[in-house]
C-alpha cells in the first residue's frame, strides 16, 4: 500500500503541475485516494515509503486544487473584464 500512495502522490504531482490546472480537480482525486492508502500504509506497516507516499499525496492534492482554483479565478476574472465593455459608447466601463 505504500508504494500506491507514493505512486499517487507522484501522479497527482504532476497532474497539478503540468497540467496548469486544468485536470486540477482529477490531481485531487487521485491525491485523495493516496492520501487514503498512505494513512492505511502507515497504520499497518509504520516505514518511511508510507510516510513519504502520505506526504506526496497531501502535498499533490494541495497543489492540484491550487492551480484548479488559480485556473478557475483567472477565466473568472477574464469573463470578467471582458463584460465590462461598452460596444455602444467605445469605451471601457
Amino acid at each position: 500500500m505504500a508504494v500506491v500512495s507514493l505512486v499517487l502522490g507522484i501522479i497527482a504531482i504532476v497532474i497539478g503541475v503540468f497540467t496548469s490546472g486544468v485536470l486540477g480537480w482529477l490531481g485531487g482525486i487521485v491525491g485523495i485516494i493516496g492520501i487514503v492508502f498512505g494513512a492505511l500504509a502507515r497504520k499497518n506497516n509504520p516505514s518511511g515509503m508510507a510516510t513519504a507516499g502520505f506526504v506526496c499525496s497531501i502535498v499533490g492534492t494541495v497543489l492540484s486544487l491550487l492551480f484548479y482554483l488559480a485556473c478557475i479565478a483567472c477565466i473568472g476574472a477574464g469573463s470578467a473584464a471582458a463584460s465590462s465593455y461598452c460596444a455602444l459608447a467605445g469605451i471601457i466601463l
